[in-house]
């Protein structure tokens, strides 16, 4: 594996700032799209699935520039941040404190998982894994095992990208079989180990905290 992009969490905003970013640098011909492998964490999911749609970035990123949508917006109050802190900051032991904050999200009054995930297909040009490696990160929310889902984990990629995107106590945890997902964030906002071995890796990062 030669090159890896790897994708970070930020909300829509960083969706936008990613997209923006990736267009600029094709722009001036670096083949940043091209990576061997993807991976993804919350909104990185999002934008490592359009990447690998093989669809141009440009066209996402003027898609940014249009008028707002009916899209219901993110709401990470002070509260509902304050109980992430406390949730997360009680243990040291790093698969329970994710534990904590997935029981948090699973008590949580957010919109219904069929209303998100509406929302998630729309964002995404195809609905079936790209031929391209592509790493979409999520946390079970009962254990707080983290988890990787590519195409071979026989999840739909609507609902691994549902499950990377869903911040706990903003958006409800993605039923997956018989076991419910939150945001990949929760144990880092890049996961950027996940492209160990690579030759080259690039990594964009909205958000600077634990990377």
């Amino acid at each position: 594996m030669r090159r890896a992009l790897v994708l970070g969490g930020g909300g829509v905003t960083g969706v936008a700032w990613e997209l923006g970013l990736l267009a600029g640098l094709v722009e001036r011909g670096v083949p940043v799209t091209e990576a061997d492998l993807v991976v993804g964490t919350s909104a990185g999911s999002v934008v490592g699935a359009l990447v690998c749609s093989e669809l141009p970035v440009q066209r996402f990123y003027e898609e940014q520039l249009a008028p707002p949508s009916s899209e219901v917006a993110a709401r990470l109050g002070f509260a509902t941040l304050a109980r992430l802190v406390w949730a997360g900051g009680r243990t040291r032991d790093a698969a329970r404190s994710r534990a904590r904050i997935g029981a948090m999200a699973l008590a949580a009054r957010t919109p219904s998982e069929a209303s998100r995930r509406a929302v998630i297909e729309a964002r995404l040009p195809e609905r079936e894994w790209p031929r391209r490696r592509l790493l979409v990160t999520a946390v079970d929310a009962s254990s707080g095992e983290f988890v990787v889902f590519d195409r071979d984990s026989e999840v739909s990629l609507v609902d691994a990208v549902g499950a990377s995107c869903a911040v706990p106590g903003v958006w409800p945890p993605v039923t997956i079989g018989a076991r419910r997902f939150v945001d990949g964030g929760m144990r880092s906002t890049v996961n950027a180990d996940l492209a160990a071995g690579a030759e080259r890796v690039l990594v964009l990062a909205p958000t600077s905290a634990a990377i």
